[in-house]
């Protein structure tokens, strides 16, 4: 149920926001009552919010819930990673409007609120996943007529260094590319939720303690596709029962011929719902963390580490700077890709029998 609430999120974002370098949301926003329009500029605002905190280097996310004492108000969102990484977490709050009268002291306001109410009251407290040591607010409104667009951060001020350091702490310390295993497990638990890989989630679930143990007889398997000069791991599950997975658009436009008119409009939309912006991971990610899965599973590694080091990607598509030639003649990326390896294809390449793998939980890659 929640991989088909994120796809169809997926969709009002494609019929909603305006494809270019610059955000501009469709007139078609205006059909929305008022409250469905609010709570899509709030999923929005929390989008904005990721990408900002990826721009900045954090790579892990949680939600807000982790936080101790969650009946009270707290921040949508915690960090990892990054310039945290080995001292704690931080925390981020996402606000979002379209309102038609929205404008950047509204912004500003709201963020410096928000972070006053949601996110100071944490910091130096202890959650789930460490000491809270920094806290964002992020406010991010568009006028859906004009396309006015603003975006206005608060955040924790950084107290100015004492004359003399402090002294190195007595206990060892987590290297500094580690982050803790509960918000490292957290974030992949998303992400393979987005992909459409059920078992993998399932298996994450039961190392965090809940639900019951999943039939470790069921593989996984990924097809992997190479785009901008990467290969990524897109879950086979996920493209069922559109077509097999190894027949792509190519092969199915051959055929189109001999299907009438009104049946293959039908078909070939249902194909590009399903191989167009398909939720991937990038390949060294994907098996490095399912490599550390299957140890823990198959008992070849701690039952659940304090800490995990897993490598980090270097973003793509999220901030200004790259390059033109890397977007299509819609000014799309090829790609989006996020620290935590995760990435958003704009299409999978065309290919007759793309390479598989398969995961086994107790046996690793096949």
């Amino acid at each position: 149920m929640l991989a088909q609430w994120a796809r169809s999120q997926l969709l009002q974002i494609e019929y909603l926001v305006r494809d270019g370098s610059s955000f501009a949301l469709s007139p078609d926003i205006m059909a929305l009552g008022d409250a469905d329009r609010s709570g899509f500029a709030g999923r929005v605002g929390a989008g904005v919010t990721d990408v900002m905190m990826n721009a900045l280097g954090y790579v892990w996310r949680d939600n807000g819930v982790a936080l101790p004492g969650s009946a009270n108000p707290h921040a949508d969102f915690i960090y990892a990673g990054g310039a945290v990484a080995a001292h704690g977490v931080v925390l981020a709050e996402a606000h979002g409007s379209f309102a038609l009268a929205v404008t950047s002291a509204d912004m500003k306001r709201e963020a410096k609120q928000k972070y006053f109410r949601q996110v100071k009251p944490h910091i130096g407290q202890l959650c789930a996943h460490g000491k809270v040591v920094h806290g964002y607010s992020v406010a991010f409104g568009s006028n859906p007529v004009s396309s006015d667009t603003f975006l206005h951060i608060a955040e924790t001020e950084i107290a100015k260094k004492k004359s003399k350091p402090a002294p190195p702490p007595a206990v060892s310390q987590a290297g500094a590319g580690s982050a803790p295993a509960s918000v490292v497990f957290a974030a992949h638990r998303s992400n393979f939720l987005l992909m459409g890989a059920p078992q993998i989630v399932a298996w994450i679930d039961w190392l965090r303690g809940a639900g019951n143990r999943p039939d470790d007889e069921i593989v996984t398997t990924f097809l992997t596709f190479g785009l901008g000069g990467r290969r990524f791991w897109v879950a086979a599950e996920s493209l069922f029962p559109f077509v097999r997975p190894w027949l792509l658009l190519d092969e199915f436009e051959s055929v189109a011929g001999r299907l009438p008119p009104s049946e293959y409009g039908h078909w070939f939309r249902r194909l590009q719902g399903s191989f167009f912006n398909v939720f991937a991971m990038e390949e060294v990610a994907a098996k490095s963390f399912l490599s550390l899965l299957s140890g823990m599973i198959g008992g070849q590694a701690a039952p659940f580490p304090r800490v995990v080091d897993l490598p980090a990607t270097e973003p793509f598509g999220l901030v200004p700077g790259f390059d033109s030639p890397s977007r299509d003649d819609g000014s799309r990326y090829p790609f989006v890709l996020f620290r935590d390896g995760l990435a958003l294809l704009s299409r999978l390449t065309r290919t007759s029998a793309p390479d598989r793998f398969t995961w086994s939980p107790r046996h690793g890659f096949g």
